[in-house]
C-alpha cells in the first residue's frame, strides 16, 4: 500500500467497521463469515498506525456482499 493512499485505507477501514457494527457482527464473527482471521479484520478497520493493511477487491467485494451494502458505499462520503 503507499503512503500516500494512507487516509483513503483509513476512511475504508472505519465504513467496513462501521456497516459490520450496524449489522451486529463481532470482528470474530464477520472474520468467520468472510474465511479471514480476526486479526486481517481488525487491522483493516483501524488501518490508523505505523501498519497499514490493504485489501484484494475480491475481499472487498465480499465483504460488501456479506454485509448486503454495495461496494460503492464504501467509496461516497455520506
Amino acid at each position: 500500500m503507499q503512503e500516500r493512499f494512507r487516509e483513503n485505507y483509513r476512511l475504508l477501514g472505519l465504513k467496513i467497521a462501521y456497516y459490520r457494527k450496524k449489522r451486529g457482527y463481532t470482528q470474530e464473527q464477520f472474520a468467520e463469515l468472510i474465511d479471514k482471521s480476526w486479526s486481517f479484520v481488525s487491522q483493516v478497520e483501524a488501518n490508523n498506525g505505523a501498519k497499514i493493511k490493504g485489501i484484494s477487491l475480491d475481499t472487498l467485494f465480499t465483504i460488501a456482499e456479506k454485509l448486503e451494502v454495495p461496494t460503492a458505499k464504501f467509496f461516497i462520503d455520506d
